[in-house]
């Protein structure tokens, strides 16, 4: 909050949000609102996970990264498991909050976003919010193809449609092209 110990510099530009979403603002710190400090505690769960599925991915992976050429690493085995759940269950956790979030401004009448003009709330609260919510699910679609994809080749059955649906390649904008080995 703007005059708080940490405002400045790490949290200067939540001083403008402040003024767009109140949740985030003076009027829900003033009246006891406790749902952004519970969202914030789930925040601290979901920023852990995410630096626990990194580590994983470059401590146990193999190959470079290229800023040209894109990601060149791959990570297997029971290690590829343990990203892959990693990645599908906070994905899960990031969408599940901001769609929870818009879902509690919608039934509250927008109490904390309705004094926003068009532009303002499009711009400052449903374009930054929506990537919260369009890039989580297209990392839940990602994963659990791959999730998919690994148990059905574990437990060999390659025909179902729950593994035609997961077969290599079938994730969009995905560089893996190639089945994975059952032996």
């Amino acid at each position: 909050m703007p005059g708080g110990k940490w405002h400045q510099p790490i949290f200067t530009p939540y001083a403008l949000y402040g003024t767009v979403d109140y949740m985030y603002g003076w009027p829900a710190y003033e009246s006891g609102n406790g749902f952004t400090m519970a969202q914030s505690s789930l925040n601290v769960l979901e920023s852990a996970c995410y630096i626990a599925y990194l580590y994983v991915f470059w401590r146990h992976g193999e190959g470079q990264w290229t800023y040209a050429q894109g990601q060149q690493r791959s990570i297997g085995g029971g290690w590829a498991g343990l990203a892959c759940l990693l990645g599908f269950s906070v994905s899960l956790l990031t969408f599940g909050k901001t769609v929870l979030y818009a879902l509690n401004e919608h039934f509250s009448g927008y109490h904390y976003i309705g004094h926003n003009n068009t532009s303002r709330l499009v711009f400052l609260w449903i374009l930054p919010n929506g990537c919260w919510i369009v890039l989580p699910a297209y990392m839940i679609y990602a994963f659990g193809t791959e999730i998919l994809q690994g148990l059905s080749v574990a437990g060999d059955d390659l025909d179902s449609k729950p593994a035609k649906f997961s077969k290599p390649g079938t994730i969009p904008f995905s560089r893996s092209t190639t089945p994975m080995k059952h032996e």
